[in-house]
């Protein structure tokens, strides 16, 4: 015999989603920064727990949502690749001395005043032209982060730069994954969205950089030039730096460029990385080498072990060595782990309909178009926390609001760029979230950190909300709806 499914109530919905906040919050108060390393996944089980209870109230079976939760899972398995991946490049890039490379030459041209407005330059050139905010972080981002503590500036407020100019590039890149998404889930053209988020995305980008340089203007940084000369010289006395110790950064560039796909891409990245090693840091890795084994094999374990354990450095300076230890495949466990509990949530939220019937309670609130605009940025931003996928906060959304768009007589293109005002960038700023648990990952610097800085992240929803109340750049559909193949123009 079938149950019968009852639609829940607005209380079904908002409880596991109350129940959750309450705890990732005593989370954070208990745990601070460690909260990401068990606690929020603690929180995020006994929420999904409480939405399973409701859900089975509801007339589902635990079969069905057991299905869920693991289709769910499946479909973090491509991230968690990448993850790994990532791990062993950045092990290896530091064995090979392509990280050391970039800080080394980092420390010599880039000024205090400028360097957090740089930064996001930087960032934001490197991730439109290969389309991933994630190699960004993983490669530049990263040395970024060894440049600023060099420099005796904030690592918080690097990583927010970082994260600002990183995500403006994958917003706004036809490489990227999430410009082509949202366009496609709205029925819109590429190229349209792409210039339709210009006049968002732009001023958005400009506005954080102007802060990003009054942040370094009036922070007083004075480069140590005693402090830069000693930890070059530590850099120059640990690693052969040279110029082509950045080779595999910039295969890995070119290989991004191609649309080679991700987790290729950064695993031959991280192979490469070891290869380097071998080539150019030999003293380095024959010191590292295991004495009792035959020379090769000697090698080939030190490779080995980076890829999977990271890189450890031993120099007698305790700055160096915290700045120039890590990667390696078993230090992102934790975050595969935060992801998965992540998924497990939103999973049964969306299988049960809590989560569309919560979308449905703020949709009947919305009535002008500015209203609209900003429930649809809400559900996005709703989507990242819940469902904790970058990915199900374009899709989603998309889905639910596309017929209320078009039924209002506006274009396609406003719901691909509020998508991505809303869905892309905000995803980095959920420690639980894909973006966010990998970002954490890789830059070592909690999103409950650099969300005060990531300027960009933040300024962009703002401003698109403005632009919606204000009516500025919000294109309606003519001729009606009715008619096939409406032409989109300004309203």
């Amino acid at each position: 015999m079938t149950n019968q499914i009852k639609r829940p109530s607005l209380l079904d919905a908002l409880i596991p989603l109350v129940v959750l906040i309450i705890l990732l919050s005593l989370s954070v108060y208990l745990y601070g920064s460690d909260s990401s390393y068990g606690p929020n996944q603690i929180a995020l089980f006994v929420g999904a727990a409480i939405a399973v209870i409701i859900g089975l109230k509801n007339g589902y079976s635990w079969a069905e949502m057991e299905k869920a939760m693991i289709h769910g899972i499946s479909l973090s398995l491509g991230a968690v690749l990448i993850l790994f991946a990532v791990g062993a490049l950045i092990g290896t890039w530091l064995l090979a001395g392509t990280v050391p490379a970039l800080i080394y030459y980092g420390l010599q041209v880039l000024d205090p005043a400028w360097f957090y407005a740089a930064t996001c330059i930087l960032c934001a050139i490197v991730s439109m032209s290969i389309g991933s905010s994630w190699t960004t972080a993983a490669t530049i981002g990263v040395a970024l982060i060894g440049v600023s503590v060099g420099l005796g500036l904030s690592p918080v407020i690097t990583a927010g730069a970082i994260i600002s100019g990183a995500y403006f590039g994958d917003k706004i890149s036809p490489l990227s994954d999430t410009t082509n998404l949202a366009p496609a889930v709205a029925g819109a053209e590429l190229f349209d969205h792409i210039r339709h988020m210009t006049w968002t995305t732009i001023p958005s980008l400009v506005i954080a950089i102007v802060i990003f340089a009054a942040l370094g203007f009036n922070s007083g940084a004075v480069a140590d030039a005693e402090k830069i000369v000693k930890l070059s010289a530590d850099l120059q006395a640990q690693f052969n730096i040279g110029l082509l110790n950045l080779v595999p950064m910039l295969v890995l560039m070119i290989m991004a460029i191609k649309k080679v796909p991700a987790f290729p891409t950064v695993f031959i990245g991280a192979l490469l990385g070891g290869v380097w090693a071998l080539l150019f840091q030999p003293e380095l890795v024959n010191k590292m080498a295991d004495d009792t084994l035959p020379t090769a094999l000697g090698l080939l374990k030190v490779i080995w072990s980076t890829l999977h354990s990271g890189f450890v450095i031993e120099s007698g300076n305790a700055e160096l060595d915290k700045l120039l230890s890590g990667g390696g495949m078993a230090k992102m466990m934790n975050t595969v782990w935060l992801i998965m509990s992540a998924m497990v949530f939103g999973s049964v939220l969306e299988h049960t309909g809590l989560l569309r019937r919560f979308v449905e309670a703020i949709l009947a609130k919305a009535h002008s178009t500015g209203s609209l605009i900003t429930s649809t940025i809400a559900t996005c931003i709703a989507t990242n926390i819940l469902t904790a996928d970058q990915y199900m906060a374009i899709v989603m959304p998309g889905r639910m609001y596309k017929d209320e768009y078009a039924r209002r007589g506006l274009a396609p293109v406003n719901l691909s760029r509020t998508l991505e005002d809303g869905g892309t960038i905000t995803s980095p700023l959920v420690p639980w979230n894909t973006c966010g648990a990998y970002m954490h990952g890789v830059l070592n610097v909690s999103p409950l950190e650099y969300i005060f800085y990531a300027f960009f992240n933040l300024i962009n929803p703002v401003l698109a909300i403005i632009y919606a109340y204000c009516g500025i750049k919000i294109l309606k559909l003519t001729p009606p709806t009715s008619v096939p193949n409406p032409v989109a123009i300004k309203g």
